[in-house]
């Protein structure tokens, strides 16, 4: 059972447990949550997890053996452009860390290629660029216990470094 002011994972959300509840109509435990992408939100999740969306954050180590693996994730590749919406959203759907990468590879590879070219960057690719990074970098950023902007630079430098 977690506690108030753990972080966990609901759904693909990085969240903090604000409270613990007892519903008076059913006599059953809550967590209340406060996603850390969105203190406005809040979501009331029973203890026993039935539905299976809560998970633990990854660990420290985790995180970093992640990071350190990026590089050997290959991007999306041989996908048509009518296709690939379809894919990113498949990949999202399935969740797991290496499907955020791919997405975030794919999509700032399109964009740069768009770039070199004098194209237009693509609505699209940028959505779900950012998409994914915030689902990847939030979870790290509590994992490493870093900002989300203190994340996403230390992934860059790390990733820069094993490339060379």
């Amino acid at each position: 059972m977690y506690k108030i002011n753990d972080y966990v994972m609901y759904k693909k959300d990085v969240c903090k447990i604000k409270e613990i509840k007892t519903n008076k109509m059913n006599g059953n435990d809550y967590y209340i949550l406060v996603p850390i992408a969105d203190e406005s939100l809040i979501i009331d999740v029973p203890v026993d997890n039935r539905m299976g969306y809560l998970k633990d954050i990854m660990s420290k180590n985790e995180a970093n053996r992640l990071i350190d693996n990026i590089i050997n994730i290959a991007p999306i590749e041989d996908i048509d452009d009518k296709y690939i919406e379809k894919k990113y959203k498949d990949l999202l759907h399935e969740g797991g860390h290496e499907n955020l990468i791919k997405i975030i590879k794919t999509t700032y590879l399109r964009n740069e290629d768009r770039m070199k070219n004098n194209r237009k960057l693509s609505e699209k690719d940028s959505i779900y660029f950012e998409e994914a990074e915030k689902y990847l970098y939030n979870e790290i950023s509590v994992s490493l216990n870093m900002s989300f902007d203190e994340a996403k630079d230390y992934i860059i430098k790390k990733v820069q470094q094993l490339v060379k």
